[in-house]
């Protein structure tokens, strides 16, 4: 069964003139619901992460000062939301989503989690909308645990996935992957293991011949037998921050070649739903339901 990561809380209210479109996380899972892709049992509710889970990723004098609500004006701006102890709640509960689902993962062989791919935060900081690195935090839980040896990162975010790159510099047991707007935020990109910066405009044949040569390289090469999957679908050609001119469909075929290659290969995989900003919301939730109902007709 496919187990998917959401609760209450993922759904935090922000001022009208807001732009991050925090309702996708209350209107999707409705959405899978309505339509049959998922059950009600499909779906658990993970509690926040326990403090020791996030000092392994973060460094605790930035955890101390978020979870105390006491960063400077300065970095609560580069973050992108009003600091509220609902904004820390929901962040460490949609981590240990993520750590949830890898477990969830090892066992169906794929998990979701309706929110997530927060690759924005660094071990010291944090910044676009991100506060904690959900995926960086799941894959030092499961190395830690010995669960895992190899895990590969594969962020197709419109963004680069800077902070799970400075996370995992000097760790050679997580390979970071990211294909992302060259020319897009961040505008001082990390140095991940693989980095792909795509054009102005990028449009279908080109993004996905470019994804399938090289992600076939890298499982060939890396050898993982985890991957972890951020799918933000701010690649889309609505999207109003994305600067890329792929499709609806070339998007649910990104997330099929990624999918179907997890399962031929065996890989255990989990998505978290990372960026999504196009001016027709209905675009937005489409192409995030696409993902889900990849996962139930591949593996299940």
């Amino acid at each position: 069964m496919l187990k998917v990561a959401w609760a209450e809380s993922y759904v935090l209210p922000l001022p009208l003139n807001h732009r991050f479109p925090m309702s996708k996380y209350e209107v999707l899972p409705q959405q899978l619901l309505h339509e049959g892709t998922l059950r009600p049992e499909n779906f658990f509710a993970p509690q926040p992460l326990e403090r020791s889970r996030i000092l392994a990723v973060h460094e605790e004098s930035y955890w101390n000062r978020l979870n105390e609500l006491a960063l400077e004006p300065a970095d609560i701006r580069r973050i992108g939301f009003p600091l509220t102890r609902e904004l820390v709640t929901r962040e460490i509960t949609i981590a240990n989503g993520t750590v949830q689902c890898s477990l969830f993962a090892l066992q169906n062989g794929v998990a979701m989690n309706i929110a997530g791919g927060t690759h924005h935060a660094f071990t010291y900081k944090g910044e676009g909308f991100c506060l904690l690195n959900d995926i960086a935090i799941a894959a030092r839980y499961l190395l830690d645990e010995g669960l895992v040896k190899q895990i590969l990162v594969v962020d197709l975010d419109v963004h680069q996935g800077n902070g799970t790159a400075q996370i995992f510099k000097y760790e050679s047991r997580v390979f970071t992957f990211s294909m992302h707007g060259q020319n897009n935020y961040p505008l001082h990109k990390e140095r991940s293991d693989l980095d792909i910066g795509l054009a102005d405009f990028t449009c279908d044949a080109f993004y996905l011949n470019t994804l399938r040569a090289n992600l076939a390289n890298l499982l060939e090469q890396i050898n993982p037998d985890f991957l972890f999957f951020q799918s933000g679908v701010d690649i889309l050609d609505t999207d109003k921050l994305g600067k890329l001119s792929v499709s609806r469909e070339g998007c649910k075929e990104r997330d099929r070649i990624v999918l179907e290659a997890a399962k031929r290969c065996g890989i255990p995989l989990v998505a978290s739903m990372g960026g999504g900003y196009s001016t027709d919301f209905r675009d937005i939730i489409e192409a995030h339901a696409n993902t889900f109902r990849l996962a139930q007709e591949i593996f299940f």
